[in-house]
């Protein structure tokens, strides 16, 4: 078994449900496999403009009622994923692009960490709490309730580091072909898990990759 941890490039849109659910799979990866794996966090524009996202995919099922009432389905099975039934019902965030720039400022001025943990907290924020973060009044309330001194934030934004890396997040999507969140892209591109993927499932592919690194050397 190599040494070298194995890159996971995980791509989610902060808003997506799925994501939500997958929350305890990577937290249990992180207990479970530690220093052999290394998770690389990214953001997709899938979320990037809900409302024609719900012209286009839920016109015919109900709008922003019919996915609120998708999104509950979805998450019931799973206990720790719980879901706030005002959510897309009343609260009804316009884009998941302004929580990812501040993702990515947090990063940028606090380093990847405090970014993944602000990352929970803003899931929560929705999911549990149903707060619109997609306003960003809401965002610097949430950053000043962990405690983050907003200045070196806010120069990451207003300079543009943090919409550059974010862009990038959203190139490197598309340039890898990722379908959805979330996506799990490992082996550098060579295999890629989407969706639902179970924990089990997961485990057994990155210890499969962790015995047998497929850029070793072949006899094939």
């Amino acid at each position: 078994m190599s040494n070298t941890p194995l890159i996971i490039d995980y791509y989610t849109d902060i808003l997506c449900v799925w994501a939500w659910i997958a929350q305890r799979r990577i937290d249990e990866l992180n207990v479970q496999l530690g220093s052999k794996i290394e998770l690389y966090y990214h953001y997709i524009d899938l979320f990037g403009d809900t409302e024609t996202r719900m012209r286009n995919q839920w016109v015919d099922k109900g709008m922003y009622d019919g996915f609120g009432d998708h999104v509950a389905h979805a998450a019931a099975p799973f206990e720790t994923a719980p879901v706030n039934p005002d959510i897309w019902h009343k609260v009804r965030p316009t884009t998941s692009a302004n929580a990812h720039l501040v993702i990515k400022a947090v990063e940028l001025a606090y380093g990847t960490d405090e970014a993944v943990a602000f990352a929970l907290v803003l899931r929560k924020a929705f999911f549990v709490e149903a707060q619109d973060i997609s306003n960003l009044k809401v965002l610097c309330g949430l950053v000043k309730q962990q405690g983050l001194d907003d200045k070196p934030i806010n120069e990451v934004i207003n300079k543009g580091s943090a919409i550059a890396e974010l862009m990038g997040d959203y190139q490197r999507a598309k340039q890898q072909g990722i379908k959805g969140s979330p996506s799990y892209v490992m082996d550098k591109g060579r295999q890629t898990l989407y969706g639902n993927v179970g924990y089990r499932v997961l485990h057994a592919n990155i210890e499969e990759l962790l015995k047998n690194p497929m850029d070793e050397a072949s006899w094939c």
